[in-house]
């Protein structure tokens, strides 16, 4: 059987715990470069899962993410963070891990063998038609994993792979299959290193375009953010300041008659009656900022007969 991709030796890894320790960072620095740079080949594929994930969360759907051990990790990542940043609804995002809310304390190995685990928890999860499933595995092969994938198919669910090892089960198994061809660890199978980072790269990518397809980000900005903190409602009257061209203060004025939405505070500062009528701007819109903005200077035009 030909050794998968990420269990080959480095070819800078003989006599590595001989080298000095300036060189054995440089190596891995160049490692996790050159292990970044495989996701380049992945945008095309990249590109399509982001289509699936933003048709499933604008359909009113849900988002899964189903993974063991370091793929786990990069996957709860990204999954945490898709409320704060892009203002998506905490219930319509579900993680999977191996071995359940007790592996972020113990990442142990073997849960990761337990397909039929995987199985109960996906039904567990109450997935079916109309949600999507991303699942994670470096080796392309990780039998929870896997389960997880084939359940969501037998539920009709969409699904999405991530590997850095081609032509495996869960690659072939995928609606859209991501391959990310890292090089071989410097650590042979230590993939907590090169194809993590490939992976967390992947993911987002995928998330952000997925963001962006569902007029989350208007010119860069996070116009659907969640502002629960200082910093984030800062950052928010930032924004507003920005898009609308208003100064700080009436910027946070506007939010607070728009009850904290970014994007309602831009249209209130742009023209927009009331709150009720920006929303309407942005349901026409599709949630987008830039059309329901259009549409409102094209009101305005004709209001005034320019």
């Amino acid at each position: 059987m030909a050794v998968k991709r990420t269990e080959q030796q480095h070819p800078k890894a003989d006599g590595l715990d001989l080298q000095p320790p300036e060189a054995v960072l440089r190596f891995l620095a160049e490692a996790q470069i050159e292990a970044a740079g495989a996701v380049l080949g992945a945008v095309d594929s990249i590109a399509e899962a982001a289509e699936i994930a933003a048709a499933t969360l604008r359909s009113g759907g849900r988002l899964a993410y189903a993974a063991a051990g370091s793929s786990g990790l990069m996957a709860l990542a990204d999954a945490l963070e898709l409320p704060g940043t892009f203002g998506i609804p905490r219930d319509r995002i579900v993680v999977l891990l191996a071995g359940g809310v007790e592996a972020l304390n113990n990442l142990a190995g073997a849960p990761e063998d337990d397909g039929e685990q995987a199985k109960r928890d996906v039904a567990d999860a109450g997935l079916s038609e109309g949600d999507c499933l991303i699942a994670l595995s470096a080796s392309g092969s990780t039998p929870y994993a896997v389960a997880a994938l084939e359940q969501a198919q037998a539920r009709k669910l969409k699904t999405i792979a991530i590997a850095n090892n081609p032509d495996t089960p869960i690659i072939k198994l995928a609606d859209a299959g991501i391959v990310l061809a890292t090089p071989p660890e410097l650590i042979a199978g230590s993939t907590r290193m090169g194809a993590g980072t490939a992976q967390k790269i992947a993911l987002n990518m995928l998330s952000t375009l997925m963001a962006i397809q569902l007029g989350h980000v208007h010119d860069g900005y996070m116009v659907n953010l969640h502002a629960d903190n200082l910093k984030l409602k800062d950052r928010a009257a930032r924004i507003v300041v920005a898009v609308s061209g208003c100064d700080q203060q009436a910027a946070a004025e506007w939010l607070d008659k728009a009850g904290g939405s970014v994007k309602t505070a831009v249209l209130l500062a742009a023209g927009a009656g009331d709150r009720k009528a920006a929303k309407g701007l942005l349901e026409r819109a599709g949630q987008k900022l830039r059309p329901a903005l259009s549409e409102l200077e094209g009101s305005s035009r004709s209001q005034h007969g320019t």
